[in-house]
């Protein structure tokens, strides 16, 4: 198929969604193209949820193929589902030696293709990936242990539109600097200085996106198309648990961009042997330029501190903090942050941990209640909303590796029990781990305690911690961003003074905030287009999902200047 005619397409299909997200990032305000709802799905090319789950079934025990991939010397696989099944899907292991080359050989026309048709080449792939969001939502779930609902939004809308955002503060970006500039020097009786001068956006090389457990897509689809859109070939290295999810992404960019005339090795992938490490070898290539990484605080750190040659982009881990001080609807605060604490078991990066309450108790609407009332109505409040199996299963999804079930065993141990966890039996996979959160009462005020609270005991662990008083909490969770980091920050109070002060301690140690959720909007969920996902000023993330820093330096501006 000729280039030029299916640019003319694409810029025809997709410029005006380009148009409505660079809308949407320049106004906060809510905007999706891509539906949540599974019956959305099934007309215009997509699949429904019958096609898509069909389509997910002949994956199974098959290879994926990427036969026109470079430098295949092998085949590999080895994912179960933390549902208990055994995927048995194979992907292209790569001699990385044949394949960087063959990466780097189309970067030449995909620059030159400018900011624009990059655009729409990516906003064609994340349409291709939307249409088949019903089979995404099936491999997420079987390599993240979400429950399917979640798998559908979180790792098919939700991801998509993180996607989308990446593409358009990437084009933003770029297009700040024009094209093309005439510059005219007057001086004086003498005939005026005049340039041609022009202005091209150069990509930094090959972008390296090292995929996590358990968010493969909504993780991983803004740098890829960060990376992509400002004009780097993209190699994605995912978890060794969770390489459907990102496998499947890469074929499809794969096949847009052969369609559209350009090199399909712009978007490769690099799956690993079992206990191979392949991600530090690929990290301290020399082509590689970019790095983006969501994981372990060890391994960031290393990036960080070992990968020279690249622009490392991390998210890593960090102690999430809610002060709960006081309250003006008891009964929404309870409701909120029982379901802030069970959603997918706990294992988001923006669940709360550490929930900060007076030992003297907080005033609501009830009347005072008291540190332990508060930590005993919550515990019934999860039970509430965990007592139903079906729903359970809902909300809580699959334990995702035996990492998480050690700790949260093993949390029991480290205080008073509130809240003790349950097993859910799963009435369809009888091989998932599937369990209730725990709650365990802790003292700030003890040093024996401070080493459980100031730690990430990532998955559904929360600490109640008794504090002196409000000002003791806000000392508490500044100390605890600066040192430890955090994605998220809650509080609940009626007080103008201790919400100022929480904001101030917010601003100061760069935390994103949400004050006094009682309804439908948690703590551990960022809209695109509107919530900055981390800030990149604590110790949890260097980056924010999605602002202009996380594009601007993923290319340089180049100017070429010429006597007019």
């Amino acid at each position: 198929m000729a280039a030029e005619p299916t640019a003319h397409e694409l810029l025809r299909k997709h410029r005006p969604t380009l148009d409505q997200a660079l809308e949407a990032i320049r106004t906060r305000a809510y905007w999706s193209p891509h539906p949540e709802h599974p019956k959305a799905y099934g007309e215009n090319g997509s699949l429904d949820a019958a096609a898509g789950k069909a389509a997910f079934d002949a994956l199974l025990g098959n290879r994926l193929d990427l036969a026109d991939q470079p430098g295949i010397d092998d085949w590999v696989g080895g994912e179960v589902s933390p549902y208990g099944i055994e995927l048995g899907v194979t992907y292209p292991h790569p001699d990385i030696d044949v394949l960087l080359p063959a990466m780097r050989a189309g970067q030449r026309a995909w620059r030159e293709a400018g900011p624009e048709l990059r655009a729409v080449v990516c906003l064609e792939i994340l349409k291709r990936i939307s249409d088949r969001t019903h089979q995404f939502a099936h491999a997420v779930m079987h390599t993240s242990g979400q429950a399917f609902m979640m798998a559908f939004q979180a790792g098919g809308p939700h991801a998509q539109d993180r996607g989308l955002e990446a593409v358009a503060y990437a084009y933003a970006e770029q297009v700040r600097t024009p094209e093309q500039a005439e510059w005219t020097k007057p001086q004086g009786k003498r005939d005026p200085l005049v340039l041609t001068k022009r202005f091209t956006a150069v990509p930094r090389g090959i972008g390296l996106v090292i995929g996590c457990n358990t968010f493969p897509t909504w993780n991983g689809y803004p740098g890829l198309f960060a990376s992509l859109a400002t004009g780097n070939a993209v190699l994605v290295k995912p978890h060794p648990r969770a390489v459907l999810p990102l496998a499947l992404t890469v074929r499809i960019a794969r096949d847009v961009l052969a369609e559209a005339g350009f090199d399909p090795n712009l978007v490769a992938l690099a799956a690993e042997r079992p206990g191979e490490g392949i991600a530090k070898t690929l990290a301290l290539r020399p082509e590689i330029k970019i790095i983006d990484y969501t994981g372990s605080t060890a391994f960031g750190d290393w990036l960080e501190t070992n990968a020279h040659q690249a622009q490392v982009y991390t998210e890593k881990a960090g102690v999430n903090t809610v002060i709960v001080h006081s309250t003006d609807d008891y009964q929404g605060m309870l409701s909120n942050l029982a379901f802030s604490l069970s959603l997918y078991s706990g294992q988001m990066c923006t669940t709360p941990q550490n929930l900060l309450i007076p030992r003297d108790g907080i005033a609501t609407d009830q009347g005072h209640k008291s540190f332990d009332e508060v930590t005993a109505d919550l515990a019934r409040a999860v039970d509430g909303l965990l007592g139903d199996d079906a729903r359970a299963n809902a909300l809580l999804g699959a334990i995702v590796n035996p990492d998480v079930k050690a700790r949260l065993e093993s949390a029991a141990g480290l205080g008073e029990v509130a809240l003790a966890s349950r097993e859910v039996a799963h009435p369809e996979f009888p091989g998932a781990v599937v369990r209730t959160p725990v709650i365990v009462k802790l003292d700030g005020a003890k040093p024996d305690d401070e080493a459980a609270y100031m730690s990430e005991c990532f998955g559904p662990v929360s600490f109640a911690v008794a504090v002196d008083s409000a000002a003791d909490a806000v000392e508490l969770l500044r100390r605890t961003v600066r040192e430890k980091g955090a994605m998220t920050v809650g509080a609940y109070t009626t007080d103008a003074a201790t919400e100022q002060a929480v904001e101030e301690a917010c601003l100061e140690e760069a935390a994103q905030l949400s004050l006094n959720l009682t309804g439908g909007v948690y703590v551990n969920q960022t809209a695109a287009f509107s919530d900055f996902h981390g800030s990149g000023g604590n110790p949890a993330a260097n980056a924010a999902l999605t602002d202009s820093a996380f594009v601007a330096n993923r290319f340089r501006m180049v100017e070429v200047r010429r006597e007019a």
